[in-house]
């Protein structure tokens, strides 16, 4: 097995994360379990984003799924954040 045939697989394992991700955005029954399946996207995107870094080997795109992860962070923070407020 060589090193891209595990690309492929990682690759293909976080595309069917992220589907799932998406079909439980679709159907969640409650915002919360909405917003964790948004979170699992942008965990899976971010993951996909760093397999891809790996295959084309360019560095600066390091910097893009930090960037996506340090956005991912700040959403849910506001999220919550809301849901407390609106609970008060």
């Amino acid at each position: 097995m060589s090193l891209s045939d595990i690309h492929l697989a990682v690759a293909l394992l976080l595309l069917s994360t992220m589907s799932i991700g998406l079909i439980r955005v679709a159907i969640g029954p409650t915002p919360s379990d909405r917003l964790m399946a948004a979170q699992l996207l942008g965990t899976s995107g971010i993951g996909l984003l760093l397999v891809l870094i790996t295959v084309i080997r360019v560095p600066a795109l390091i910097d893009v799924a930090l960037v996506f992860s340090l956005l991912a962070a700040v959403a849910i923070v506001a999220f919550t954040r809301r849901r407390v407020e609106e609970d008060t």
